[in-house]
């Protein structure tokens, strides 16, 4: 059988004492050696068939060099572009990740959320929180933890989330320039914080256009999928037949909606302007081409990972506990001013 390779086998062959070695190949520990040593050494190491034992070296330091990402729903293309953007800064660090999927369950998120802990993750990133999120706010003090997309109200656990007020306002104010005024809400659920936000951002949008608040116009998904976005699209066409537009706080939201408009014979956005929020991956190829709120969903998942590693090397240091990335608008086609004879 063929002898494992040893850290003091590569400081012997590199000429350099084994703590070098040790800081060489470790990706948060290098910072002190020249990129030359650092290059040599490495090289060596893999040249000699070098693996590190994880297993080991965890004992030593009490750690397992593993993170948690927690997402609610696997099938919502949303979510890979976050986890691309952890992973890019995971593994530069040296850290694997262990995924898990809630499926929008409070109780399997708990489930889950002990599962990591007992793995014994040395942080967690939460893309899947509630705004009242008892479980997850019970043990940022055992591990370090960063919400990503969504955010716990008033628990003190840093948050990369976007700019969601900014987004829904900036939607409406374009309708209102397209000349729209009886414009429906698809709201997201009250208990996320996306929800929350976006859905105080649309009334407080009508007020400063000085419009009328018509509460046949607005309807609450319990969550953001297709199916709900047709059943409150339903309703606001049953409730509000003259509506012009229907402003929607998710791309999932906005799909149904689009549904429910092709049942009743209504074309978008010939009858019925119909608008998104996220711009999530291949959604600019469902006709007739979504107007929508892009986020910077890479991004979010970067910065969440790279405020946690700094966390993780040193729980004391200070992070921003709320990092608001910016949004834009992306005008496609599913826009058009009025059509006042539906």
């Amino acid at each position: 059988m063929k002898k494992n390779i040893t850290i003091k086998d590569v400081a012997k062959e590199t000429g350099v004492h084994v703590s070098t070695v040790s800081r060489a190949l470790s990706p948060n520990a290098r910072a002190s050696l020249s990129s030359e040593v650092v290059e040599r050494i490495k090289n060596k190491a893999a040249q000699m068939g070098y693996r590190p034992n994880l297993v080991a070296s965890g004992l030593r330091t009490n750690r397992t060099m593993t993170v948690g990402i927690v997402i609610p729903d696997i099938t919502n293309s949303l979510f890979p572009p976050i986890v691309r953007g952890v992973e890019s800064v995971l593994e530069e660090a040296g850290y694997a990740s262990i995924l898990v999927n809630t499926d929008g369950d409070g109780k399997r998120e708990e489930r889950l959320l002990d599962l990591l802990l007992e793995r014994g993750v040395d942080g967690i990133i939460d893309a899947a929180v509630t705004s009242q999120d008892k479980k997850v706010t019970s043990i940022y003090e055992r591990v370090p933890i960063i919400t990503a997309n969504r955010m716990v109200f008033g628990s003190g656990i840093p948050a990369v989330i976007n700019d969601d007020a900014a987004g829904i306002k900036k939607m409406f104010d374009l309708l209102v320039a397209k000349g729209h005024k009886n414009i429906g809400y698809i709201g997201g659920p009250k208990r996320l914080s996306t929800g929350e936000i976006r859905n105080r951002a649309f009334k407080e949008a009508v007020a400063i256009n000085d419009l009328e608040l018509n509460a046949k116009n607005i309807v609450f998904a319990n969550n953001y999928t297709e199916e709900d976005g047709l059943n409150c699209a339903d309703s606001i066409f049953s409730n509000s037949p003259n509506v012009t537009a229907i402003l929607c706080a998710n791309d999932r939201l906005a799909i149904g909606a689009i549904e429910a408009a092709n049942s009743k014979n209504l074309k978008c956005p010939d009858n019925v302007s119909i608008t998104g929020f996220n711009d999530t991956p291949m959604i600019d190829r469902i006709p007739p081409g979504l107007t929508t709120v892009r986020i910077l969903q890479f991004d979010v998942g970067r910065i969440a990972a790279e405020l946690l590693v700094k966390k993780m090397n040193d729980p004391s240091i200070p992070v921003p506990e709320k990092t608001i990335m910016p949004v834009t608008i992306v005008n496609r086609g599913s826009v058009s001013i009025p059509n006042t004879g539906n």
